[in-house]
């Protein structure tokens, strides 16, 4: 008998995103728990939602390289599992804060204090409850060419270079641009 994943119905790391939902700019990282590169990246990305705020919506999806860091599918997992109580970004921050203390356990003690209030969030991490959203997140990434952590998308295009706050404020200048010019257009069709 083949298993089906979609007897309950779980929220992807796809549809979860910080910021206003109608913004014009939609930056997308793909990234990890453990890297100190994502983690520099994720102080970035919250100076660039205040920056920016509602002008850019913030997604991110889990590529965690788990021949270097062995915890962060795990970690990667339990912001999904947080995420399923609308907990994501607090335990998406709890994790990047504490990216060197990332065992099962510990995991279940940053649930708490990202405020996830789920019985079976231990079991579910062990029993791998939310390992196809990981997987998923893994694919597209392989998908879309992610070779290196952290990888951003604006708008769906591949944002190159070092993911600094300047760089990718300029990106995200460049593509609010891009939307200005295409919106006078859409008015009149």
């Amino acid at each position: 008998m083949a298993f089906k994943k979609d007897d309950i119905i779980i929220i992807e790391p796809k549809e979860m995103f910080v910021g206003k939902k109608d913004a014009p700019v939609t930056l997308m990282e793909f990234g990890e728990y453990e890297s100190e590169d994502c983690a520099k990246a994720n102080e970035i990305v919250k100076q660039l939602l205040e920056e920016y705020e509602g002008k850019i919506r913030f997604n991110f999806r889990h590529f965690p390289l788990t021949m270097i860091h062995q915890r962060s599918l795990k970690a990667s997992e339990s912001a999904v599992a947080a995420g399923q109580e609308g907990k994501f970004w607090e335990m998406h921050n709890v994790l990047f804060s504490n990216r060197r203390n990332l065992g099962t356990t510990s995991l279940k003690l940053h649930s708490k204090e990202a405020g996830v209030n789920n019985k079976k969030f231990l079991d579910d991490l062990v029993n791998g409850v939310y390992g196809w959203q990981v997987q998923d997140d893994l694919k597209e990434g392989i998908n879309r060419g992610v070779k290196e952590l952290p990888a951003f998308f604006i708008n769906d295009e591949p944002f190159t270079g070092k993911p600094t706050f300047a760089n990718l404020s300029a990106a995200i200048e460049s593509a609010l641009k891009k939307v200005k010019k295409k919106a006078p257009a859409k008015q009149r069709a």
